[in-house]
């Protein structure tokens, strides 16, 4: 029987980051990860640059039961501690947009900078090891493998959620809740693509790839950001974000005229080009395939500008600037980025991220009823929730 300090499961960015800072604590740690590496979520993010923090994180861009929980990880590991870090190790990066901060290189960068702050701190890493059961008795915690069983004061979970299965995700976490008596909330998959209704995927499937910028609306929640038609539905950032709004069966209002003011433009034009056709205009501010499948869907008639009166081109503005899909579902967890709720914060500590009922048990990153907007926000509180573990377990 092998004996730690503590044993952190999961090798990814909680996981790394709180078995860092409990050795560096002086306490024996053990990271054990059903994968064949470290980091795989973080090796395939952001296109493989992995979108690491975001300079605006803050509790308003999170989603959870409790809204203020993680207030005080976010507080006391920031953004700027973490880019300190990535600084530290001269690993360069850059804003993308809407203070996104990726690696110029690749993600590898941030895995092997984990990899060496474990090996300076100590930390031993066990990969490919399934565990089959988990007990306590006498203040340890006994976790068993098919290899060997090993004890621990302190367990802390960090498996993360139900998203991409094919990197290895499993219900781990929320079942070892559940085994312990801890409430865990309903789950859905988040941050991912939305899917046709039959009819609208007979219309729209044609026009895969094209992307323009819109403002998404849902449930009185909206993100400006691109949208993307594909073959099966919706995508791109604006719907991405929407999706964590978005409940089965409700409308998604999309303003295909974000920041376009086509009311002066058709004035403009229909002084200038009175003979113009009305279709030939609109490809001006829309991509000219989506024109055509909006005349087809006989969104708008197609005519002279000359023909239009001020109360029509009111209207086409109006239909423009909230166009109507009732998507049929979204695309699960295969292509979801994150789950949605997890183990209720009601029973975490928010200072340590210890259960409550159970001395010596954490919960930290994804499998948390904490989710951030897409952007690097899930990466933030990765490290935030990861290092306020790390302090105490």
């Amino acid at each position: 029987m092998q004996q730690w300090d503590v044993i952190v499961v999961g090798a990814g960015a909680a996981g790394l980051f709180c078995a860092i800072e409990a050795a560096k604590r002086g306490r024996k740690t053990l990271v054990l990860d059903n994968g064949k590496r470290i980091g795989r979520k973080i090796l395939m993010s952001g296109g493989g640059r992995c979108n690491f923090t975001n300079i605006y994180a803050s509790p308003a861009n999170y989603l959870s039961q409790n809204r203020h929980f993680c207030k005080s990880a976010l507080s006391r590991y920031t953004q700027w501690d973490f880019i300190a870090l990535v600084q530290q190790y001269g690993i360069a990066y850059h804003e993308k947009t809407l203070g996104q901060l990726f690696c110029d290189d690749s993600a590898k960068d941030i895995v092997e900078m984990l990899q060496q702050e474990c090996d300076k701190a100590g930390v031993q890493i066990a990969l490919q090891q399934e565990i089959t059961a988990v007990s306590y008795q006498d203040g340890q915690y006994q976790v068993v493998t098919p290899q060997l069983s090993r004890q621990c004061q302190s367990l802390v979970i960090a498996s993360g959620g139900l998203s991409l299965p094919n990197l290895g995700a499993t219900a781990f976490g929320y079942q070892l809740a559940e085994q312990f008596g801890l409430k865990v909330l309903p789950l859905r998959a988040g941050l991912v693509p939305l899917t046709w209704q039959p009819a609208d995927k007979a219309v729209f499937e044609e026009i895969s790839g094209v992307s323009l910028p819109v403002t998404a609306e849902a449930n009185e929640v909206l993100f400006p950001e691109d949208m993307l038609f594909t073959h099966r539905g919706l995508s791109g950032p604006a719907i991405l974000q929407i999706s964590n709004y978005w409940q089965p069966g409700d409308a998604l209002t999309i303003n295909l005229l974000a920041g376009q003011d086509l009311t002066a433009l058709l004035t403009e034009l229909q002084q200038q080009h009175p003979a113009q056709e009305l279709k030939t205009a609109l490809a001006r501010v829309l991509p000219k395939r989506l024109v055509e499948k909006l005349l087809e869907l006989k969104l708008f008639q197609n005519q002279p500008l000359k023909a239009l009166n001020p109360k029509s081109i009111e209207r086409l503005v109006d239909s423009l600037q909230h166009y109507i899909f009732k998507p049929n579902g979204t695309e699960g967890y295969r292509t979801a980025e994150v789950t949605l709720g997890g183990v209720d914060t009601d029973e975490l500590s928010s200072k340590t991220m210890e259960t409550k009922k159970q001395p010596g048990l954490y919960f930290i990153g994804e499998v948390v009823d904490v989710t951030g907007w897409l952007g690097g926000y899930n990466f933030q509180w990765a490290w935030s929730s990861g290092w306020v573990a790390g302090q105490y377990c």
